[in-house]
Order: structure tokens, then sequence, then C-alpha cells
């Protein structure tokens, strides 16, 4: 009978599970089944009156679309514990569909950062990258790193946090090419790699050879928490606390309007980039990993109005 190396780790079946659902998802869903029953106080396993009552309860104060993730929890929720799913029953649906009709609002979307926006964020992170402070200079020097590589890639803040220093690479076209274990549209958990380029301006390769060099380490996450005395954490940032810091370095660069950005103005920013520069259409869904037409254009729309699909 064959046995395992002794330095192979081995893992149950629920490790197995938890690993096929994703981080963000499963926070999202403990998140709103916590709601459910603190918040409004309901009963699990539920029924399809209670849900109802649920829906029109938050009609006025919750978005549609955070509705209808709250449901979807609470079907996973039933379905994985061997209930009966009372999400599928055609009363709920008609609710949440008329929730809709009787309460349109507008897609909130985050600012895009414009280009003129990184090279003032770059005047402001070079200033503190000099400083005497170690804290400080440490982490100018990763929120550089960080915005640049966020930006010219249109990376999502997990896709940030989920980089390895194992996984970067030497480009033959002198840039750099980083694995990505998994991402929003790798449903089938494939990794891929991701060319970062090499510019002579706002240069996401140098920013990141910078940050490596200050950190030292040769492995485990690219981008962590750093502390007013500089010590480095081991773990990598939350992604909920990378539009934080984002917010941060605005207010602090002077840029107007700081608490209107997010982490996903770095992917909306490099969209309308490409629109200006007159990408094709399925460039730019293979740079960032679109899979839909609808949402490269639903992006390119609202961010470039002249930018037309091709035919």
């Amino acid at each position: 009978m064959s046995t395992l190396p002794r330095n192979v780790q081995t893992h149950s079946v629920d490790d197995y599970i938890q690993a096929a659902t994703r981080d963000n998802t499963r926070r999202t869903y403990q998140g709103a089944v916590e709601h459910f029953e603190v918040d409004w106080g309901g009963m699990l396993p539920t029924t399809s009156e209670a849900l109802c009552r649920y829906l029109a309860h938050y009609a006025n104060t919750l978005a549609y679309n955070t509705l209808k993730t709250r449901l979807a929890a609470l079907s996973q929720w039933h379905q994985s514990q061997g209930f009966v799913d009372p999400t599928k029953v055609i009363q709920v649906k008609k609710v949440l569909k008329g929730i809709r009709a009787l309460h349109p609002a507008p897609v909130k979307k985050a600012t895009p950062l414009a280009m003129s926006m990184l090279e003032q964020l770059d005047s402001h992170l070079n200033a503190e990258c000099r400083s005497d402070s170690r804290g400080v200079s440490l982490r100018a020097a990763r929120d550089r790193a960080l915005i640049w590589v966020g930006f010219w890639r249109g990376f999502r803040s997990d896709e940030l946090t989920r980089l390895l220093l194992q996984g970067i690479e030497e480009s033959p076209n002198h840039g750099l090419s980083l694995y990505l274990s998994q991402s929003k549209g790798d449903r089938q958990y494939a990794g891929k790699r991701h060319r970062l380029p090499a510019l002579n301006t706002l240069c996401p390769c140098a920013a990141l050879d910078a940050w490596r060099e200050m950190l030292g380490d040769h492995e485990g996450p690219v981008f962590r928490k750093i502390d007013r005395w500089g010590v480095i954490a081991e773990h990598a940032l939350n992604p909920r606390s990378i539009s934080r810091i984002l917010r941060q370095r605005f207010e602090k660069a002077s840029i107007n309007n700081a608490q209107t950005f997010s982490s996903h103005s770095l992917r909306r920013g490099f969209a309308y980039w490409a629109a200006e520069q007159r990408w094709s259409l399925s460039d730019l869904m293979t740079h960032v990993g679109w899979k839909d037409t609808r949402t490269a254009m639903a992006y390119l729309e609202t961010l470039h109005p002249t930018f037309q699909q091709p035919t």
C-alpha cells in the first residue's frame, strides 16, 4: 500500500467543500444569513411567506441587488442543510420583481481613476517614499505598487490580495508576469498568468520591483498590512481595506472627491484609458478578463460615450 510523502498536507472532505466557495462569497453569504436572523429576527429554516415579508420590509432601504444576494445566500443555506428551498417559490420571485419595478435606482459606480490623477498620486508618493519614517516610506512603496499594478492590469481588490511573490516572473520583453491562482471569471480554478507592462512613466514593473526589494521576502502575499512602526504582516491585506487605502491616498494627494473612489476605480480607470486609446473591444475584454460583451459595453458606454462596439 502506497503512503503519502511526509511533507504532503492532507485535507478533509469539509476542507475541499469549503475551498469550492470563494472567500468573498462565503463572507457575503454569512453576512446575509446573519442579517436575516439577527437584524430582522427571522428563523431558519424559513418559509416563502416569511421571505416575502422580509423583502417587503427592506424594499425601501436596501438596493435590489443586495436583496437578490440575500436571497441567494438563504437559498444556499437551505440547500446545504437539506431543506426545501423557499426562495424558488413563484411568490418570492414576484415580490422581488415588484421591488425592482417600484423602487428603481441608478447603479452606483466608482469614479474611474484618470491618468492625470495617477500623475498627481505619483508626486505625492514620491515625497512619502523619501520620508525618514520607515512606516511612511514602506506604505508609500506598497501603495504605489498596489495602485499601479491594479490600474494597468485592471485587477479587482480580491485579485490584488491573492497575488503571491513566488508567482512573479521576469518576462522576455523586460516586463513581469503575475500568476493569479483564481479570479471571478475563472470558474474552474485553472489560474492564469498576466503580463505586466514595462513603461517609461508610471511603470507598474518598476513600482513592484521597488516594493519587493523593500519587502525582502521571496514567498507569501505581495500586498500586506504595515503598522505605524513599519512592521510588515505576514498575511495579505483584506480586500475590503483596499478602497480605504485608496481614499486615504487620494485625500493626501489633494484629489477632489476622494470618497467617491473605491478599489473598482482602478479597473474602471483602465477601461476608460483603453477606450481613449482606441483599443478594440476584444483586446480590452481579454486584458481585463471580461467574458460577456454586454458587461464590457456597460462599462464603456458610461465611461466613454463615443466608444462603439465593432460590427
